[in-house]
């Protein structure tokens, strides 16, 4: 069985490990295809952002924002 080779020559599909049938590799090139036509024909509008809640949760903030933070954590200001 020899691999698919694209126009260039270069191998298009490569098995790493054990043996794929003709019909394995078909069903596979089906597959990708499929998923390039669909990702072809998809809307390319711009993504628009997610709302940023106007809460936080205290106990996933950072307690030190620094290696060395936590030793002045405690130190009073003059």
């Amino acid at each position: 069985m020899s691999a698919p080779e694209g126009a260039d020559g270069a191998l298009v599909i490569k098995v790493v490990k054990g043996q794929a049938s003709p019909a394995e590799l078909a069903a596979l090139t089906t597959v990708l295809l499929a998923r390039a036509a669909a990702l072809a024909a998809a809307d390319v509008s711009p993504l628009v952002p997610r709302p940023v809640a106007g809460w936080h949760r205290p106990e996933r903030l950072a307690t030190h924002r620094d290696p060395r933070g936590w030793h002045v954590a405690g130190a009073r200001a003059a």
